[in-house]
């Protein structure tokens, strides 16, 4: 599965200098949930999560205790994130084995990425690759 969630619009951002402790700590919850984290990364408002998915675990519940429990985690870091928070919704899609490799290369490289696209036009693209329909309004929103 790859897996795409975002800051909520009023959250502080995550911090570079933190960025790497808490794609780790996000990793050893995916692992915790009972799925196999491959890899996790992204920038400030965002994460990108490569993984497999357990055999008895749906990408919701997954989705809630990775959110909630690194949410609650990441506000312990620093005053600073005391109003840290992810948006509720995120996307989940599932990756052929042929293309995990391309998949984990996207993912580790989301710093050069980022530099010339936005996350806006990224999630786009991939709801777009995916024909996912969409009302704009609400794919960004808290």
């Amino acid at each position: 599965m790859h897996i795409i969630f975002h800051i909520k619009t009023t959250s502080p951002r995550i911090r570079e200098v933190d960025l790497e402790r808490v794609h780790a700590y996000i990793g050893q919850l995916v692992n915790e949930a009972s799925c196999i984290h491959i890899w996790a990364n992204g920038v400030e408002d965002h994460v990108h999560i490569l993984c497999m998915l357990g055999r008895e675990v749906t990408i919701a519940h997954l989705l809630e205790e990775v959110k909630r429990n690194s949410s609650r985690w990441i506000k312990n870091i620093d005053a600073y994130y005391h109003q840290f928070a992810w948006q509720s919704g995120y996307a989940a899609f599932s990756v052929s084995q042929s293309v995990v490799d391309k998949t984990l290369a996207y993912i580790k490289n989301q710093r050069e990425h980022h530099k010339k696209r936005t996350f806006k036009d990224e999630y786009i693209d991939f709801l777009n690759l995916y024909n996912i329909e969409y009302d704009e309004r609400y794919v960004f929103s808290d």
